[in-house]
């Protein structure tokens, strides 16, 4: 019998550090997943969880149309600084933001990261 997915949630890259770190505590060996996952978190910079939730509650408050909270966990896991980055970003979705709303999220993650 294969397994049934409930629910799906997004998980920003620091939620997912948190993760891994509490895997860890419990398991000092664990599996080869939890290893490789630690791996490529490590590649990226990632905001403390505090940032993080004070950035998404900042996106979400935008209200943005049809930015949904897989967009802004993207958002938040590569911390776009400017316009052009936020639209490469979006790109890979089917979702347009008026040029206004580009400046207001590229604006929200530069208050939150301080670049």
């Amino acid at each position: 019998m294969q397994p049934t997915v409930i629910s799906e949630t997004p998980i920003t890259m620091s939620e997912l550090r948190e993760g891994v770190a509490r895997i860890r505590k419990r398991d000092p060996e664990p599996g080869f997943r939890v290893t490789r996952t630690e791996e490529y978190i490590s590649s990226f910079e990632v905001l403390a969880p505090k940032q993080a939730a004070e950035l998404a509650d900042k996106l979400a408050k935008l209200n943005v149309p049809r930015l949904k909270d897989i967009h802004i966990s993207k958002i938040i896991d590569i911390l776009p600084v400017d316009a052009n980055d936020l639209k490469l970003l979006l790109q890979g979705y089917t979702i347009t933001v008026s040029n206004d709303n580009v400046k207001k999220i590229v604006d929200a993650v530069r208050e939150v990261t301080g670049k």
